[in-house]
């Protein structure tokens, strides 16, 4: 897995670690059932235990192994003050499968 940070997120992400003293954690939020959709996120909260933890320009984000299956080989993080930060590609599967006896 890489993870590749724009200059704008990594300038918003240096900002907000030292404002708010915590670190940051890509989230993937997972939704549905037959057909799932995976949106992931940036927040800001306190270490969790089992977190997997990278370090890029000085800047600790972190993980967990739930969102690390679901991230690309190759994930970037971008930033923009319209849209905020977006990470890697969220994705939606509408397979399903259903078996009829």
């Amino acid at each position: 897995m890489l993870i590749k940070m724009t200059e704008a997120a990594r300038n918003k992400l240096k900002e907000m670690v030292v404002n708010r003293a915590q670190t940051p954690r890509i989230d993937a939020d997972v939704a549905g059932g037959c057909g799932m959709t995976v949106k992931f996120s940036i927040v800001f909260d306190e270490p969790r235990r089992n977190d997997l933890t990278i370090e890029m320009d000085g800047i600790q984000i972190r993980f967990d192994r739930f969102t690390k299956r679901y991230l690309n080989v190759e994930t970037q993080i971008d930033y923009s003050d319209e849209h905020g930060f977006l990470v890697g590609e969220s994705f939606a599967s509408s397979a399903c499968a259903i078996e009829i006896d």
